[in-house]
């Protein structure tokens, strides 16, 4: 019975110690977003059209120049490379508050594919999640987004929020 007991206690305490296992682009984005700053965190790929659309009209690059104070960092998902050139190209990636990095599982198979991250779903592109204070404020998990709702939610984590 002792031995059931301990093994059962062994069993639960792997399977919570798994569930917080972080890969390390996810605990480099987890420490990142812990700065009492605003910080976006956006979910995209080069091929998806959404997110041309997001690029088009310099569209995220004038955003990024108008909010400096804000954090912002790029994930590129579901894909080989991480799509610089893309961004570059529409004046993405020079900003001091801009980071890009890559997901190591670019598979974009079902069973493959990354789902999660930081354990959140992550099931379309672009997906868009801002932080402050290393919590999750507000999360966009929709698609092609909309920038005068995105400065309405920075703004809003920005307040000072009461925990009752």
């Amino acid at each position: 019975m002792k031995r059931l007991l301990l093994l059962f206690v062994l069993l639960a305490s792997l399977a919570r110690a798994g569930a917080t296992v972080l890969l390390p682009i996810e605990q480099q984005v987890a420490d990142a977003v812990k700065t009492p700053q605003v910080t976006v965190v956006h979910f995209w790929a080069p091929w998806c059209p959404n997110c041309a659309a997001e690029l088009r009209n310099h569209g995220w690059s004038t955003f990024l120049d108008s909010n400096f104070d804000v954090n912002f960092i790029f994930v590129t998902v579901w894909n080989a490379e991480d799509g610089r050139g893309l961004l570059e190209k529409n004046g993405v990636g020079a900003q001091r508050n801009f980071q890009l990095l890559l997901h190591p599982n670019d598979s974009r198979e079902p069973d493959t594919k990354v789902s999660t991250f930081m354990g959140q779903p992550l099931a379309w592109i672009p997906t868009t999640w801002v932080f402050k204070d290393g919590q999750l404020r507000y999360a966009l998990n929709y698609g092609e987004l909309r920038f005068p709702l995105l400065q309405q939610l920075i703004r809003d984590a920005s307040d000072k929020w009461e925990h009752k």
